[in-house]
């Protein structure tokens, strides 16, 4: 079984963090992305947080000034929508948006989003998903594995979800990864009878991609950057990228 409909979006994040540890520019990650896309990536992921730890707003333009030139490629930003997000989303109009939860002093996204009415996220939510949509912006949010929740994220307009897949990643490779595994292919399942559309992210490596993308029906795109940006260190983001890609057609070779 292969899943050659599933697109790979390559988070770009690590390689701002690194560039602004001096003030010298480099590496580029506008550089970084063009090279991702040109070895095969359907697209580019930022997450430009409010203390601009990695991505600054001038990538956000710099990008998508870059993504005018692929335009069989989507750009894709995250961010919680109560703080910075909106903003780039106005400004730059990328293909999709995605709504994870985070507080501002979080150091990673280590949850989805809790639609259930106690919390008031699913009304604050709503208005920003129809104002993205409005702007003809994709809108995915970030959420845990729960197939009960598949059906609020769509009551509330979302045209997709992401899937957290760190507590996959924790699994894998250990006696609880087809339990983890068949919860995510639930989850996935109500997705598809909701009428979402279904990323995923989070901790994905071209060690457990594979394996994920047999056990979970379904997945339109999978966004990286941790791994494939270590993997990038040894490899270069070339081959890197069309080694994930290979990966992600059923063939993948875990070793060096």
């Amino acid at each position: 079984m292969t899943h050659s409909m599933t697109s790979l979006s390559v988070t770009v994040n690590l390689v701002a963090q690194v560039r602004n540890r001096r003030n010298l520019g480099y590496p580029s990650v506008t550089r970084a992305a063009e090279i991702c896309l040109q070895a095969g990536a359907a697209g580019i992921t930022i997450h430009p947080r409010p203390d601009e730890r990695h991505i600054r707003a001038h990538d956000v333009t710099d990008l998508a000034a870059l993504m005018q030139a692929w335009p069989d490629r989507e750009f894709n930003i995250e961010g919680n929508p109560t703080q910075n997000l909106m903003d780039f989303v106005r400004a730059v109009r990328p293909h999709q948006c995605t709504f994870v939860p985070d507080s501002e002093s979080q150091p990673t996204s280590d949850h989805g989003w809790d639609l259930s009415a106690p919390t008031g996220h699913a009304d604050r939510l709503r208005p920003l998903i129809a104002e993205a949509r409005a702007l003809g912006v994709r809108v995915s949010l970030f959420m845990d594995a729960d197939p009960a929740a598949m059906a609020l994220a769509q009551a509330i307009g979302a045209d997709r979800v992401e899937l957290y897949t760190e507590p996959y990643a924790v699994a894998w490779g250990t006696p609880r990864q087809a339990e983890v595994v068949a919860q995510f292919a639930a989850a996935a399942r109500a997705a598809q009878a909701a009428g979402l559309g279904i990323n995923a992210g989070h901790d994905l490596s071209r060690a457990n991609l594979g394996d994920f993308l047999r056990g979970v029906p379904g997945v339109q795109e999978v966004s990286i950057g941790h791994a494939l940006m270590s993997d990038a260190l040894e490899l270069g983001y070339a081959a890197t990228v069309r080694a994930y890609l290979d990966c992600m057609a059923g063939w993948c070779l875990l070793l060096f």
